[in-house]
């Protein structure tokens, strides 16, 4: 396979190619700033070219042919379908779809594997997708191979094998119980589990959400229960906002990423914590640790439970998709919260992708603090070259909350944002890095995109109000040596100055 450490997917002939280039890449070059448009405006020449995509958004080849299965041997006249890991999933779908739109579904189990198919008329196929990227309960193409019969089927003790060592690998890391680590088949899963437990524990209450976060978060706690409260924290007003929010409304929970994606910023959940205790408020704070990684930081020190994308750090390989919810033992909620996980867990990682994870993830630590070092000697740089007008990263935190949860030995994760002085320059920039261009992060090379055009192309505007600029370009540093990391950067800045 291509070294991507060597041999970076970042030129014109790479457009559409997996990253990694497998079956199984969760990532897809995007090598120029016109493809990152072209891709938003679905421009055939441009979506023509694509072999697959991150999962959420685009079916890859595998999943896409058991769909056109499914629907061949099942499907009535004018139907559509999607696949899900269990008629549970596909049931949700259904319920998605008749609440949005008012339309019915049928709800089907098919082969061996017990796949929950949602049938329902074609016309309603954007609206079931929806439900498919924000939810994240999704098939997953090793297991979709194996309902096609294209694969080596891993056997159920091989998964409950891998899945009890990813649980203990996390509860070692996080000096948590391994009985309060719960695997899901994507990070957005985890989400979508932890509101669902909040919105049932608590029904008719709104959320809050601190920071600008992950796109598909904010988004799912807009559609799914009662609402969400959002509060961007471009100043400090914002806390004076959250303690009349905490004084006057009954919440199910309160949403934070540490640091947030892609603004690298900490609300000062001690400060959050110290509001909900003055004011006698029982408020479960719900941590994403993604970005910063639990190597790095322990987020159980403000958080009463904590929800990781291990698609990310890690994985690393970035060709698995995966999430995680750890319970705190510690928290006031936890009997609460342990016994709906328990009653409700009805996602686990598939066992393909659980042997898989637990193979990539056996390095995780030693990665990720080679992915600290880098994004910080890259931080460094950015910061003094006179091209650049911003860069975000957690190195950078204000508010002390960053250092009060780091580690002993602890650093600050892979990733950081940048603007250009003169954004015009932005595409240009960005046209010339040779790093692997395309969505994602916390992959073992070096990834770059234009994050703001890929995750906010049609609300630009709200998010430039969000302190989010257009133009903004995201890097996650990945295992190369710290210069050779610096030194494509400098060759790409330098091309545009």
């Amino acid at each position: 396979m291509r070294d991507l450490l060597t041999d970076p997917m970042c030129r014109a002939k790479d457009l559409g190619v997996p990253i990694p280039p497998s079956p199984y890449g969760v990532s897809v070059c995007l090598p120029l700033w016109e493809h990152v448009i072209g891709y938003e405006e679905k421009d055939p020449k441009v979506v023509s070219k694509f072999q697959s995509g991150y999962p959420r958004f685009f079916i890859p080849p595998a999943i896409d042919r058991l769909i056109v299965e499914v629907e061949k041997l099942q499907a009535r006249a004018g139907e559509r379908a999607l696949v899900f890991p269990r008629r549970i999933h596909a049931e949700r779908c259904a319920q998605f779809l008749q609440k949005q739109s008012g339309i019915d579904a049928r709800v089907v189990e098919h082969d061996s594997e017990a796949l929950g198919i949602a049938f329902f008329p074609a016309a309603a196929y954007e609206v079931a997708r929806r439900y498919w990227r924000f939810c994240g309960e999704i098939v997953s193409a090793r297991q979709s191979e194996a309902a096609l019969g294209i694969s080596t089927v891993t056997s159920e003790t091989e998964g409950e094998t891998a899945r009890r060592t990813i649980k203990e690998r996390l509860a070692r890391i996080t000096d948590q119980s391994a009985d309060d680590v719960f695997l899901f088949p994507s990070g957005m899963a985890a989400n979508f589990a932890v509101h669902r437990m909040l919105t049932s524990l608590t029904p008719g209450r709104k959320t809050v959400q601190l920071d600008f976060p992950y796109v598909d978060v904010l988004k799912l706690q807009e559609i799914f229960g009662s609402g969400v409260m959002f509060l961007p924290f471009n100043n400090e007003s914002d806390y004076e906002k959250l303690r009349t929010i905490i004084k006057t409304e009954s919440l199910a929970g309160i949403f934070a990423e540490l640091p947030s994606n892609p603004l690298m910023k900490c609300v000062d959940l001690r400060r959050v914590n110290e509001m909900l205790s003055i004011e006698k408020k029982e408020v479960p704070v719900i941590v994403d640790d993604t970005v910063a990684t639990n190597v790095n930081v322990n987020a159980f020190l403000v958080a009463d439970a904590v929800t990781t994308s291990l698609t990310k750090a890690f994985s690393g390989a970035g060709d698995v998709l995966a999430g995680c919810v750890i319970l705190n033992g510690e928290s006031a909620y936890h009997a609460d919260f342990s016994a709906f996980m328990r009653a409700h867990h009805d996602n686990d990682l598939w066992r393909g992708d659980a042997v898989a994870l637990e193979l990539n993830s056996r390095d995780y630590a030693d990665r990720v603090k080679v992915m600290s070092r880098n994004s910080i000697a890259l931080h460094e740089m950015l910061a003094e070259h006179p091209a650049v007008g911003k860069v975000f990263h957690s190195i950078t935190d204000q508010s002390g909350i960053y250092q009060h949860l780091l580690k002993d030995g602890g650093g600050h994760g892979c990733l950081l944002s940048l603007v250009m002085k003169d954004t015009t320059k932005a595409p240009a920039v960005y046209d010339a890095m040779e790093f692997c261009k395309g969505p994602s992060l916390g992959t073992n090379f070096t990834l770059a995109c234009p994050y703001t055009l890929l995750a906010h192309y049609d609300e630009l505007a709200w998010a430039e109000s969000c302190g989010v600029d257009r133009t903004l370009i995201r890097v996650s540093c990945g295992l190369e040596p710290a210069e050779i990391i610096v030194e494509r950067m400098k060759r790409a800045l330098d091309r545009t100055t």
